[in-house]
């Protein structure tokens, strides 16, 4: 038997992640107990996500843990011990800002939520494959030290920098930074993941990632930036732009393509591999062109507002070169650009939302 293990599997790249193994012809155990609507209310929780999962396939195996509760997580590992091939870590909060609020359930959750599980993986299947959903806040604010031109509807890196076309790489520092405590709880589990693999001789992944998206987003403020941008469109709820006058600029990568990388190093994994993942040059936007696309596409002006003040640690550019991923795995490719993501996500949105 080939089992999957899918940590957050309720969630935008845990649900894909459950979708995609399943249809690969792994049964797959999901961990979830709806943390996201602790964080962000009702209105962000992925219940609905989990229904439809247990639903529509029937090798889908729910488990409503905390990853925080290290006695549950490895009596779950022991139970399949060394048939679990692959564990895919997408369980986190998500949020700089919520995380500010409450710091020891950030850290708890990021850091030794993190540590539960690479130990139950060592302790029960210490073959698999463990793959984890970092982010690209490990690198704190340093972005914003690149030198930046400003242009019409956005900022953009000056084009003689050698990080210009491409976008950055994994070369740039994490230290000496303002990173928010969510970006401190991150690094921690991204560094646990890394050192495991080094240490035991573990296959283990970080993907660090820029904005992840896609239709089955929970989008809410606090997180979610096209998700709940779309959600706002669709439904004339204000939104409010934060700082670097509205130009700032993020890459975007659908879900099913992050699990696609996901499923290539899987076919041949490394240890302790680091891999910026995003959408590149490939699918990027500031706020101010995301907003004219969802009006495009909405055919309606947006009701939003803009507010000076930017939030702590928050990156004026970034755009992620995914170069040494594709070096590891040229097979892999693009399937969304950020008109395409949009559409998908209105789409949804309309259907589950707005009932059309």
């Amino acid at each position: 038997m080939s089992i999957a293990m899918v940590t957050g599997s309720a969630g935008l790249i845990g649900a894909e992640t459950v979708r995609f193994l399943s249809a690969q012809g792994m049964t797959v155990l999901g961990i979830d107990n709806d943390m996201r609507r602790y964080f962000f209310g009702d209105q962000a929780s992925t219940d609905w996500a989990r229904r439809e999962l247990e639903q529509r396939l029937p090798d889908y195996r729910h488990h409503a843990l905390d990853i925080r509760d290290a006695a549950a997580i490895d009596t779950l590992f022991a139970a399949y011990g060394a048939n679990i091939e692959l564990i895919v870590h997408t369980a986190a909060q998500p949020s700089h800002d919520w995380a500010a609020k409450e710091p020891l359930v950030d850290f708890s959750i990021n850091a030794n939520g993190t540590l539960n599980l690479l130990e139950a993986t060592r302790r029960h299947c210490p073959e698999a494959t463990f793959i984890h959903c970092s982010t690209n806040k490990v690198y704190g604010d340093t972005p914003n030290q690149l030198p930046l031109v400003e242009r019409p509807t956005r900022w953009e890196l000056d084009p003689a920098h050698p990080w210009a076309r491409d976008g950055i790489d994994e070369t740039m520092s994490i230290d000496h930074s303002t990173h928010s405590l969510f970006g401190v709880s991150k690094v921690a589990g991204d560094l646990l993941v890394q050192e495991y693999g080094r240490y035991f001789d573990m296959k283990t992944a970080c993907f660090r990632g820029g904005c992840l998206t896609g239709p089955g987003h929970s989008g809410a403020p606090l997180h979610g930036f096209l998700s709940y941008l779309m959600k706002c469109a669709v439904t004339g709820t204000h939104y409010t732009v934060l700082g670097y006058k509205g130009k700032q600029v993020r890459d975007n990568i659908h879900s099913h393509d992050l699990v696609n990388a996901f499923w290539h190093f899987f076919q041949n994994p490394r240890v302790a591999a680091v891999y910026n993942i995003g959408g590149s040059r490939h699918a990027n936007c500031s706020m101010l062109e995301a907003i004219t696309l969802c009006e495009e596409i909405t055919g309606r002006p947006m009701n939003w507002s803009y507010q000076e003040q930017n939030r702590i640690g928050d990156h004026i550019w970034w755009i992620g070169s995914v170069e040494r991923f594709r070096r590891d795995y040229p097979a892999w490719q693009y399937t969304r650009d950020i008109r395409g993501i949009l559409q998908e996500i209105h789409d949804a949105l309309s259907e589950r939302v707005l009932g059309r």
